[in-house]
């Protein structure tokens, strides 16, 4: 026997936050530890799942800076808690997972201020840092949008299982930013350089399908309920591989056939039953493996997207913040000020030949560039 070898007993801590950065009131992050259910439906005594939840539905769920804190302390405390089995990342309603960062406050606080947004940058950072340093499997169960900043926090995580009618794609190279909070470096891994180009740039949407079809997301889920059929996102073709020699599979329609498609969507039953049920399946799945050869498993696949996003997130972070005083300006600016103006963008060729004139950045090119409000 081995008694005599002094030990300390009892169980540690290893949270480093209490509640502070969890709400319940919008805007808010929730962090919610529900019990561990099999496909049965029964509960697994003792087990959990952590899951962290944005909660600002009427801003699309973008993250405030104090939500940003909410999700760094909840993947800490699914990482931190040997309960838990498993972190799911959600986001309040059926509109939107995420948006990106909240407009407004870029617009009225962090612009003009690149040392607020550097520090900003820092909690920005660390959110997709606590993802990524997560010991638990991490899925983002997308119940809408999943946009920007959005697709990027996204990305950080392991799995997607996605509600239909979510779309994707970057904003940024519209709207005065980047996609360097993370999709620069992740979607190269995802899909193929042209179509990571492409997507990093374009600000197209891309519907849940084609993002599966790319290989983005693990599922699609229909979340259409008619009567007692499932009804898959009449938006997007789904029928059909090819037509004419094109893939089209997982694309949106267009003309009449998209316009009634839109009206069906617009009066129709959302529920996320099947939602949660595929996530539940790969929880369930998680739950059933070796827990350390898991995270193992999973650690040396997330080092591939860890590579990439260690090298530039810190020279990145130092961009973004001096952009603040730059392009982030018009473009924040230009989207928060749509219901004055009605526009949600600058004047990006008129933008262009100023410069091309050698103009000064200065508020006599933000007059020229800017659309003037509606009631003057």
């Amino acid at each position: 026997m081995l008694d005599w070898i002094p030990r300390e007993n009892g169980k540690k801590d290893h949270g480093m936050w209490l509640d502070a950065h969890f709400g319940t009131e919008a805007p808010c992050t929730i962090f919610e530890k529900r019990p561990l259910q099999g496909p049965d439906g029964k509960v697994a005594d003792g087990l959990y799942v952590g899951w962290i939840i944005l909660n600002n539905p009427k801003q699309y769920n973008s993250y405030t800076t104090e939500m940003v804190k909410g999700v760094i302390a909840g993947f800490q405390r699914a990482s931190a808690d040997p309960s838990i089995v498993a972190a799911v990342f959600t986001g309040v309603g059926d509109k939107a997972f995420c948006t990106g960062g909240n407009t407004k406050e870029y617009a009225e606080y962090y612009s003009m201020r690149p040392q607020e947004y550097g520090d900003y940058m820092d909690l920005f950072n660390g959110m997709v840092d606590a993802i990524l340093n997560c010991k638990k499997p991490t899925i983002c169960r997308v119940n809408g949008m999943r946009v920007a900043g959005g697709q990027e926090i996204g990305m950080a995580n392991d799995l997607a299982i996605s509600s239909d009618l979510a779309i994707f794609g970057q904003a940024g190279p519209k709207h005065g930013s980047a996609p360097d909070g993370g999709s620069s470096d992740f979607l190269p891994w995802y899909m193929s350089m042209e179509n990571a180009m492409w997507n990093c740039v374009s600000c197209e949407m891309w519907s849940a399908y084609k993002m599966k079809r790319l290989g983005v997301i693990t599922k699609a889920v229909p979340v259409i309920r008619d009567g007692d059929q499932w009804v898959r996102n009449p938006q997007v073709i789904t029928d059909k591989w090819i037509d004419d020699g094109e893939i089209v599979y997982g694309e949106y329609k267009t003309g009449a056939e998209a316009k009634e498609a839109r009206e069906f969507v617009k009066n129709a039953q959302i529920d996320f039953t099947l939602l949660d049920q595929a996530v539940n399946e790969v929880v369930w799945k998680f739950a059933n493996l070796m827990p350390h050869c898991l995270m193992k498993s999973i650690d040396s696949v997330r080092a591939k997207k860890k590579f990439f996003w260690d090298q530039m997130k810190l020279p990145n972070r130092h961009w973004l913040a001096a952009n603040m005083n730059y392009e982030a300006y018009m473009g924040f600016n230009a989207f928060n000020t749509k219901r004055i103006t009605g526009q949600d963008t600058i004047d990006f060729l008129e933008y262009r030949r100023l410069v091309a004139e050698g103009h000064e950045i200065n508020d006599e090119l933000h007059e020229r560039i800017f659309a003037k409000p509606l009631d003057k």
